[in-house]
């Protein structure tokens, strides 16, 4: 007797005991005595001509008809329901058929079962595959449009504060002038000094933000202009100097090759950043603590190299102080401050820093060998801003040609 009529001769048992067996299963299709015939049929072609892939299209489908549940449990659907497909088929065999003839069946069987677990097994984790894209594309496009929404807020916020902080800068201005014809108390002028502080903060604020949403939109613009650093430190040292005095603090500025050649950059843009370090170490060096300020010519490139006695940075938070609003997450925070030790703050510096530097075609990093504030082991700030002959567009370099030609 042929393996086809074998397997033909126990058919209609086979279809009852299967489909009893997975109709108590949930989440059964109702065609699925329909599909058990199919997939009976195919495994009787497949065993006729020596060939399994007559099972590929069916197990394909089943593979594709796995629902969602299915697809995010740790266990394979298809492969348990195959397992149990082939032992039915063996205990009918053994129950229908003489012990000879259930023993050439089932041998026969099982390279075709065999070729079906590795069929199904395969085409189950394509589907799975597939199921995860799509899964972490909707949630990167649902990132994107919550990253979207985080910085058209930071604009739309930036924007209607801007208004009504400059009515009330205008105003206290107005203020101080009326006052000026008659003598204040010392209380009065501590209001005048307070509200004035105030909005000055608030302005800097408000621009951080502005630059965030510029720099989110890839809407930076820049005024390439003649830059020489050692220009661009000496500025720092007198805006930062107040600072440093009063928190007691030492800050060195080193001559290094490089700081006095000529490039191109925007120096308002290029300026802000090394504050924006400067006032980052500042803030988180003790008082009495040294800032120092060195550099280097490298192939290309003037690199700055800021350096401080501080409480440092751990290795985890060396790559995430420059995401927006970011902060130290091991150190308490002691006031709202920018220089004070340990003071707060938005967190939008070190991020607009390193996007200002980016945007000129540079890089920004930090190094420290980890955050202890008893011993202070600091923290170093790298900058790396290019060096460049000429400015980028060319109209400006045809004006500026003399002065690029002198050096």
């Amino acid at each position: 007797m042929q393996d086809t009529e074998l397997l033909r001769s126990i058919h209609s048992i086979w279809i009852n005991r299967t489909t009893l067996t997975f109709a108590r299963a949930p989440n059964v299709r109702e065609d699925f005595r329909n599909q058990l015939d199919h997939f009976f049929d195919m495994l009787e072609q497949a065993l006729d001509t020596g060939d399994s892939g007559w099972l590929d299209p069916l197990l394909e489908n089943w593979a594709t008809s796995l629902t969602e549940t299915d697809l995010e449990g740790k266990h394979s659907n298809l492969l348990a329901l195959l397992r149990e497909i082939e032992t039915i088929s063996t205990q009918t065999a053994r129950e229908m058929l003489t012990s000879e003839q259930a023993l050439e069946l089932v041998c026969s069987l099982i390279p075709h079962f065999s070729y079906c677990y590795e069929k199904a097994a395969f085409a189950e984790m394509n589907v799975r595959v597939s199921h995860v894209t799509t899964q972490l594309e909707e949630t990167r496009q649902s990132l994107e449009r919550l990253d979207r929404s985080k910085s058209d807020f930071i604009a739309v916020a930036a924007h209607e504060l801007k208004t009504p902080l400059t009515l009330v800068e205008g105003y206290a201005a107005m203020l101080k002038d009326v006052s000026s014809s008659r003598s204040l108390t010392p209380y009065e002028s501590s209001l005048l000094d307070g509200i004035s502080t105030g909005t000055r903060r608030l302005k800097g604020i408000i621009d951080d933000m502005i630059d965030v949403s510029l720099l989110d939109n890839n809407l930076l613009s820049l005024n390439f202009q003649p830059v020489w650093i050692n220009r661009l430190l000496n500025v720092i040292q007198h805006e930062v100097q107040p600072h440093i005095q009063d928190r007691k603090q030492n800050l060195v500025i080193n001559r290094f090759p490089g700081d006095d050649l000529l490039t191109f950059g925007d120096p308002e843009r290029l300026l802000q950043v090394i504050r924006n370090v400067i006032t980052n170490a500042v803030k988180y060096t003790p008082d009495g603590g040294t800032i120092t300020i060195d550099g280097r010519q490298l192939p290309g490139f003037t690199e700055i190299i800021v350096s401080d006695t501080g409480i440092g940075i751990a290795a985890e938070d060396q790559v995430l102080i420059f995401d927006k609003f970011a902060r130290l997450g091991n150190s308490d925070l002691h006031s709202s401050s920018k220089t004070k030790f340990k003071g707060g703050g938005p967190g939008l510096g070190l991020h607009i820093a390193r996007g200002i530097v980016e945007s000129h075609g540079g890089a920004i990093w930090v190094e420290s060998p980890g955050f202890d504030e008893k011993d202070c082991p600091g923290s170093t700030f790298h900058i790396l801003i290019p060096a460049r002959s000429e400015p980028p567009d060319e109209k400006l370099a045809r004006l500026l040609a003399p002065l690029t030609q002198a050096h």
